[in-house]
């Protein structure tokens, strides 16, 4: 069954169960109501002839009186019959020998002062015919002594006529309110439906691959369709999200791929010529070491490249362990400095150290001199000409060291994406000696995560960039800082 079926199915069930409820309590108080009003006319007719139809002193019955008032109700039917205290009808004279008399059982409740309401009486008193009849019985006493009993009746016709109409009326509004029923539980089904099409709709753009779009659905109250929609909402902006970092990623991996199959294909092609010289002695002896020492120096190339990757991979999937100690910052950034001396001074850079002599920092040495010499690397690739200034202090809780530089600075987009793998900022410099994998940063980011620590950076196009990185101290440095991985 369809849900718009469903839906209508049930607002009506809802709407038709509701009404006739309402219809049967409805009857039932009419029903009720036009009874008891019945009874208390009787009973108020009963109240009149109490006061004017008998004298309690003579016992005298005015009869004329009660005549006149059965001719006042002639239209509504009543009559009226007086019992003396020998259950005797008194009144009417004609009636006697028809009469019937009062029933035991409700004499003595009479005799005990109680007035008796009978709802139907099958018997008409008055002339013992077969008639459905309303009577009200209500004793007088005087000093105690039940004097008389008086006697209101009339046919229950008029009360079923009116019960009736209203029955006619109630079953009318009925079809009427049924008919309302089915329309509005349509509008309803209708309209709820319509909500739950649309997000199917985009569901199956979603499920086709095409994540712009928007499944807002208005709703004056928020409920849950409107919340589903949202979620549904934010659940396609992260798919589109990720499809397009899916994308970039892919990207990134191609150009690596490019990149590192360029890297190791020149100097394999040179390892290659100078094996093909070496073999068919093209190569003058006194050339024959240099071109060792060449070959040798490109193979290094390839083993940086290869370790490089495999580190990373390590890191990315925290698989190494840390050996943490306390040393001497300063004196390790001052072999950096030695060791990367020489390829500053290929970039006509200066390399600057600013720290004093006892700086101590708590991290793994040898992951510790591998961020600071990826950085300095970094900083010697993209300045030429300029100054490279290495500071280090004690921090609060921390060791701060910083890397600046007076290169060519980025711009924002490209500072967002330096810690994304295989990212190069100047794709022109993608084959100098220094930057052959575009992981360097990467890994960097990646150690000082590990360590417990921060790294930030700061950068201004044709202006330089600046490296903060922070290692907390042996008090405040985690056991094992859990692994963000990069996009």
């Amino acid at each position: 069954m369809k849900l718009l079926y469903q839906q209508m199915l049930a607002f009506f069930g809802v709407l038709i169960v509701a009404m006739a409820i309402i219809s049967v309590m409805f009857i039932r108080s009419t029903s009720n109501t036009v009874w008891q009003n019945s009874f208390d006319q009787l009973e108020e007719y009963t109240d009149v002839l109490k006061d004017r139809a008998v004298d309690p002193n003579t016992y005298l019955i005015n009869t004329e009186f009660i005549e006149h008032s059965e001719e006042i109700l002639k239209k509504q039917n009543v009559h009226f019959m007086i019992y003396d205290a020998t259950n005797t009808v008194r009144y009417p004279q004609t009636a006697e020998g028809q009469a019937t008399a009062i029933a035991g059982r409700y004499w003595k409740q009479l005799e005990n002062g109680d007035a008796v309401a009978l709802p139907e009486l099958t018997t008409n008193p008055r002339n013992g015919k077969q008639q459905s009849m309303t009577i009200y019985y209500k004793p007088v006493f005087l000093s105690g002594k039940l004097l008389f009993v008086i006697a209101a009746f009339a046919p229950v016709d008029n009360i079923q006529s009116s019960l009736r109409r209203t029955e006619y009326n109630l079953f009318i509004a009925f079809l009427l309110s049924l008919l309302v029923a089915i329309v509005l539980s349509y509008v309803l089904a209708r309209y709820q439906v319509n909500r739950i099409n649309r997000l199917r709709q985009v569901t199956h753009q979603v499920a086709e691959g095409n994540y712009d779009v928007d499944v807002k659905i208005k709703s004056r109250t928020h409920d849950e369709v409107a919340a589903l929609a949202d979620d549904f909402q934010d659940m396609v902006g992260s798919l589109r999200d990720s499809q397009a970092e899916i994308h970039r990623q892919e990207e990134r991996r191609r150009q690596f791929m490019a990149d590192a199959a360029h890297e190791m294909r020149t100097p394999l092609t040179t390892i290659n010529g100078l094996l093909e010289g070496l073999a068919y002695d093209a190569i003058p002896e006194e050339s024959k070491g240099q071109s060792i020492q060449l070959m040798r120096n490109e193979t290094n190339r390839l083993i940086r490249l290869v370790n490089e990757n495999l580190d990373y991979e390590k890191i990315r999937t925290n698989q190494i362990l840390l050996k943490k100690q306390t040393f001497n910052a300063t004196e390790a950034l001052g072999e950096i400095k030695v060791q990367l001396k020489q390829k500053a001074a290929d970039a006509k850079d200066e390399l600057v150290l600013k720290a004093s002599p006892d700086v101590q920092v708590y991290a793994d040495r040898d992951r510790f001199v591998q961020v600071m010499v990826n950085i300095i690397q970094n900083a010697i690739q993209f300045t030429q000409n300029g100054t490279i200034t290495v500071t280090a202090k004690t921090g609060y809780h921390q060791t701060e060291l910083s890397v600046a530089d007076t290169g060519i600075g980025m711009t924002e987009d490209q500072v967002k994406n330096i810690w994304e793998r295989y990212y190069k900022a100047d794709p022109s410099r993608k084959n100098t000696k220094y930057g052959e994998s575009g992981l360097g940063l990467a890994i960097v980011h990646q150690l000082v995560t590990l360590h417990g620590g921060t790294i930030d950076v700061q950068s201004k196009k044709d202006e330089g960039t600046t490296f903060t990185v922070a290692f907390p101290d042996e008090e405040t440095a985690p056991k094992q800082a859990p692994i963000t991985h990069t996009k």
